[in-house]
């Protein structure tokens, strides 16, 4: 996702007066600069720091919908509609054969050793912001059985 699509949907969510997803997009634009900021590359943020940002984002705001008390559905159903709307710009991840396919392909040798932590030393390094860590944990465990 590039952080100037980000940029002109926060624009047009205003210019909506959609304030919920101004708000969602508004958080993901100001942890995208904030990121940069970090790595020293204020002027030039890439699409893999928006990525990683907005896969962070995601995460909080699930945890967020995940503690949330029943009793407090107004909360909740900001939260999912938060949520839905950061869902929209998260990158596609990869599919659990993919993944498979992925790890047998290039790490054939590695995966013939059987030893796990080696594997997810190596594959997490490659697909990381590209899968999720418990899926490729779950299938590198089912590969060293």
């Amino acid at each position: 996702m590039e952080f100037k699509t980000l940029q002109q949907d926060m624009i047009a969510a205003m210019k909506a007066k959609d304030k919920t997803r101004k708000d969602a997009i508004s958080a993901l634009v100001s942890a995208a600069k904030k990121a940069a900021i970090d790595e020293g590359t204020r002027d030039n943020i890439t699409e893999e720091i928006v990525n990683r940002v907005i896969l962070k984002e995601l995460k909080t705001v699930k945890e967020q919908i995940d503690s949330c008390p029943e009793e407090r559905a107004e909360l909740r159903a900001e939260y999912q509609a938060r949520y839905d709307i950061i869902s929209e710009y998260a990158p596609q991840m990869m599919s659990g054969e993919e993944i498979k396919a992925f790890i047998l392909d290039k790490f054939a040798d590695l995966a013939a050793t059987k030893n796990k932590g080696q594997i997810m030393k190596q594959v997490m390094g490659e697909l990381k912001g590209k899968a999720d860590g418990k899926l490729i944990n779950q299938i590198v465990t089912e590969l060293c059985r």
